[in-house]
C-alpha cells in the first residue's frame, strides 16, 4: 500500500497508472504536477488525481513513489527539479520508451542518490493521448520491462515492481542497453515507418484521393502514427544509434525486395512474404497461448 504517489505527467501513461494503482485499491493519495496546466486541471476533473499542485517541494512531501510520465528529453530537467525536495525514503521511476538517455540523464543529474531512481518501461500505449486517454485495465496482463541499476537496493526496485503488479502488469527485466537494441526493432522502427508512410501519402498532390480509397490494411499499418510526435521525436533522437542500426538493415531488406520487383523475381518475393507470414502466425499463437506474456529468459522470478 503507497501513501502517496506523484505523478509527473499525468496523460495517457502516468494517467493509466494512477486510475489502475487506485482501482486495485495500493494507494491513499495521488498528486499530480506537469507542464500543462489544462491536462491537469482534467486528471483532477476526471478523478486520475486527488490533488494538483505546481509545487513540488509540496508534491514531494511524503511521497513514497514518483512516476515520471513525460518525454524522455524532459527526465534531465525534470529530476532537477524534484531533486531539492527529494527525500530519503521517496523512490522515483519513468515509463520512458528509451532507457541508456534516461539513466544517463538520472547519473548526471542525481549524483551519488541515483540509488533512488529505477528506471522502468510499460510495454503498452495508444495512439490517443492525453488524460481522457488513461485506462485502469491498459496495464492488464502486459510487460513492464526494469531495468535496474547495480545502485538500486532490492527492496527499492520491488517497491516499483509491486506497484506494476498492482496495475496488473508482469515484470520483466532488462540491461539498459539491451533494451534499447530490443525496442528500436520492435517498436521504435514501427513508428518512424508508420509516420513516413502517412507523412509521404500527405505530401502527394492527389492526397486526398489515395486518403479516401485507404481501407483497413493502411489503417492498421499507420495507427501508431496517430501518437504523440513529441513523444516519438525525443524517443527517436534518444535511441538514434541503435534505431540506425535497424532503419539501415530495413533498407537493405527493402532494396533487396525492389530488385526482386523489378526482375520480376516472383519466387523471391513469395520467399519473403511465407517467410514472414509464418513468423507472424508463430508470434501471434504464442500471445494467445499467453506464452509470451508469461515468460522471459530475463523475467523476474515471482
Amino acid at each position: 500500500m503507497l501513501a502517496k504517489v506523484v505523478i509527473v505527467g499525468v496523460g495517457l501513461i502516468g494517467g493509466s497508472f494512477a486510475l489502475a494503482l487506485k482501482r486495485a485499491g495500493q494507494v491513499s493519495e495521488v498528486v499530480g504536477i506537469g507542464r500543462h496546466p489544462e491536462a491537469l486541471a482534467r486528471a483532477l476533473e476526471l478523478g486520475i488525481v486527488d490533488r494538483i499542485t505546481e509545487d513540488h517541494a509540496d508534491a514531494l512531501r511524503g511521497a513514497d513513489l514518483v512516476l515520471l510520465a513525460a518525454p524522455v528529453a524532459q527526465t534531465g530537467p525534470i529530476l532537477e527539479a524534484l531533486l531539492p525536495h527529494l527525500k530519503p525514503q521517496t523512490i522515483v521511476t519513468d515509463a520512458g520508451s528509451t532507457k541508456c538517455d534516461v539513466v544517463a540523464a538520472a547519473r548526471a543529474v542525481l549524483g551519488d542518490r541515483v540509488h533512488q531512481f529505477v528506471p522502468g518501461h510499460p510495454i503498452a500505449g495508444s495512439e490517443s493521448n492525453g488524460p481522457d486517454a488513461a485506462l485502469a485495465g491498459l496495464y492488464q496482463g502486459k510487460k513492464c520491462v526494469l531495468t535496474p541499476l547495480p545502485e538500486n537496493a532490492a527492496h527499492d526496485v520491488e517497491k516499483v515492481a509491486g506497484a506494476w503488479r498492482a496495475c496488473g502488469a508482469v515484470i520483466h527485466t532488462l540491461s539498459p542497453d539491451d533494451h534499447d537494441r530490443v525496442f528500436a526493432a520492435v517498436s521504435h522502427l514501427p513508428h518512424l515507418l508508420a509516420y513516413a508512410l502517412v507523412d509521404d501519402i500527405a505530401a502527394k498532390p492527389h492526397a486526398d484521393l489515395l486518403f479516401q480509397y485507404a481501407a483497413s490494411g493502411f489503417r492498421d499499418f499507420t495507427r501508431i502514427a496517430g501518437s504523440s510526435p513529441e513523444m516519438w521525436r525525443d524517443i527517436s533522437l534518444a535511441n538514434r544509434a541503435a534505431l540506425l542500426t535497424e532503419l539501415d538493415a530495413y533498407l537493405a531488406q527493402l532494396t533487396s525486395m525492389r530488385a526482386m520487383l523489378a526482375a520480376a523475381d516472383g519466387v523471391g518475393l513469395q520467399g519473403i512474404y511465407a517467410t514472414a507470414q509464418r513468423a507472424r502466425r508463430e508470434w501471434q499463437e504464442a500471445i494467445e497461448a499467453g506464452s509470451l506474456e508469461r515468460r522471459s529468459p530475463n523475467q523476474e522470478n515471482t
